[in-house]
C-alpha cells in the first residue's frame, strides 16, 4: 500500500476501552510523535476519523484531542478511498454487521476481540476476510504487556525445561453499583447483551496459552452468578443474567495443565490483578502484567510438612526477580504499531481473524464444559477450523 499516509476509521470510540487504550494511548499518540516509526526512520503521517452513534461525545473528543474528522455515518467513512483501515471497538453484538460493511468495503480490519458472539460466525468472518485478501488484525493485547513479554523470554531461553503446570488468578473485586459505582459497565453482567466472564476472558486465555505453551487441548469449566443483581449506570437495579466468575481447568500443548481462575467477585491478595505462575522441571516462575520472579531448582528449598510447628521460613525470600532488560511501552500501541507496519510491509499480521476465532470456540466450549459438567475437547488448531 501508498505510504504517504494511512488512513483509519476508529469505530467506537465513545467507549472506555475504544477511547483511552485505541485512541488516545495509541492512534493519537503515534499521530502527535509525527506518524508510524519505519524500520528505516521514515514516518508515516496518520489520519484518524471517528465514528460513533452519539454525535455530542464525538465533538467532546474530537475539540479535546484536536481531531478535524468525525462522523456518525459509517458507511460514509468506509466509502471513502483515503481510509484504508476500519477499526472496530464496539459492543460484540453490534460487531459482525460493522465488520461486514468493512469487508465489503476492502478495507484492512483491526478489531477487539471477540469478533462474534459464536464460533461459527467468528469462523465464517475468518474465512471471510482471508477470500477478500484484507489485511487483518484481532487484539492480542495480553501478549505485550511487560510481565508476559518476560515469561515469553523465559519460555524462549528454555528457562523451564519441561512445563509441569500453569496456574493463573485473574479478577478484582466490581462494585455492585449501589453504595459505590460499578468499575464495569452494565452489559458486562448481562447475558442478553453479550456480557458474562467467560465471554470476555477466555479468548483472552485461548491466545495467551497458544502463544506461550502451545494450543489448548481441553477444557473443563466451572461457572458461577455470584452476584445476581446490581445497580446500572442510570441507578436502576437489574438482574445480572451473565457468569461473573470461572473457574476452569486447561490441558494446552504437550500436557501442560492451566488451572485458571476468572473472577469479579474476589477481593485481591496479590501483587497484581492478574498473576501466573510456571512449574517446570528446571525452574519456575510467577509473572503478572510487569513484574516477575524466579526460582531454579538449584535454589529451591526443601520444605518439610509439620503441622505442630509453624513454618518460620521466607519462602518469598527465595525467590529472583526477573530484571526488565528492555523498554516497554502500553501494549496496546505496541500491537497497534506491529499491525500497522505489517500493513505497510504487505506481510500477514500474526494475530488474524482466525486466531480471534480459537478464542471463541474455547468460550464456547467452556460454556458447554459448565452447563454439562464434563470435560471437553477442542481438538488440534486444523480441527478447530474444520
Amino acid at each position: 500500500m501508498t505510504t504517504q499516509t494511512i488512513g483509519i476509521i476508529l469505530n467506537g470510540v465513545t467507549g472506555r476501552m475504544g477511547y483511552r487504550q485505541h485512541l488516545v494511548r495509541s492512534i493519537l499518540a503515534i499521530r502527535d510523535e509525527g506518524g508510524l516509526a519505519l524500520p528505516d526512520g521514515s514516518r508515516v503521517p496518520i489520519r484518524p476519523v471517528l465514528v460513533g452513534r452519539d454525535k455530542e461525545k464525538l465533538d467532546r473528543i474530537a475539540l479535546r484531542h484536536g481531531v478535524e474528522e468525525y462522523t456518525t455515518d459509517l458507511d460514509a467513512a468506509l466509502s471513502d478511498d483515503g481510509l484504508g483501515v476500519y477499526a472496530d471497538f464496539l459492543l460484540t453484538s453490534a460487531r459482525v454487521p460493522a465488520l461486514r460493511r468493512a469487508i465489503a468495503a476492502g478495507k484492512a480490519i483491526y478489531s477487539e476481540k471477540p469478533t462474534a458472539e459464536t464460533h461459527a460466525e467468528a469462523e465464517e468472518l475468518a474465512r471471510e476476510v482471508e477470500r477478500a485478501g484484507l489485511h487483518n488484525g484481532v487484539v492480542h493485547d495480553k501478549l505485550y504487556l511487560p510481565g508476559l513479554l518476560k515469561l515469553r523470554r523465559l519460555v524462549d531461553s528454555g528457562f523451564f525445561g519441561r512445563v509441569l503446570s500453569v496456574r493463573g488468578e485473574f479478577g478484582y473485586w466490581v462494585f455492585e453499583g449501589g453504595w459505590q459505582p460499578a468499575q464495569r459497565p452494565s452489559w458486562n453482567y448481562r447475558k442478553e447483551d453479550g456480557g458474562g466472564i467467560v465471554v470476555d476472558m477466555f479468548p483472552h486465555w485461548n491466545y495467551v496459552f497458544e502463544h506461550l505453551f502451545g494450543p489448548v487441548r481441553s477444557v473443563y469449566a466451572h461457572t458461577a452468578t455470584h452476584i445476581p443483581e446490581r445497580v446500572d449506570e442510570h441507578g436502576a437495579s437489574y438482574a445480572a443474567t451473565a457468569d461473573d466468575a470461572a473457574y476452569a481447568i486447561f490441558e494446552v500443548g504437550e500436557g501442560t495443565v492451566v488451572q485458571m481462575n476468572s473472577s469479579w467477585c474476589v477481593r485481591v491478595d496479590r501483587d497484581e490483578l492478574v498473576e501466573f505462575q510456571v512449574d517446570g522441571t528446571h525452574g519456575s516462575a510467577v509473572v503478572g502484567l510487569f513484574n516477575g520472579r524466579v526460582q531454579t531448582r538449584e535454589t529451591t528449598p526443601r520444605p518439610v510438612w509439620n503441622p505442630d510447628l509453624a513454618d518460620a521460613h521466607d519462602y518469598r525470600a527465595d525467590w529472583s526477580r526477573v530484571p526488565d532488560n528492555a523498554e516497554f511501552g502500553n501494549g496496546f500501541r505496541a500491537q497497534w504499531e506491529e499491525y500497522l507496519r505489517d500493513l505497510v510491509a504487505g506481510r500477514p499480521h500474526r494475530f488474524d481473524f482466525a486466531s480471534a476465532a480459537r478464542g471463541v470456540l474455547l468460550a464456547e466450549r467452556g460454556l458447554e464444559s459448565a452447563a454439562t459438567g464434563r470435560r471437553i475437547a477442542l481438538g488440534t488448531n486444523a480441527e478447530a477450523r474444520s
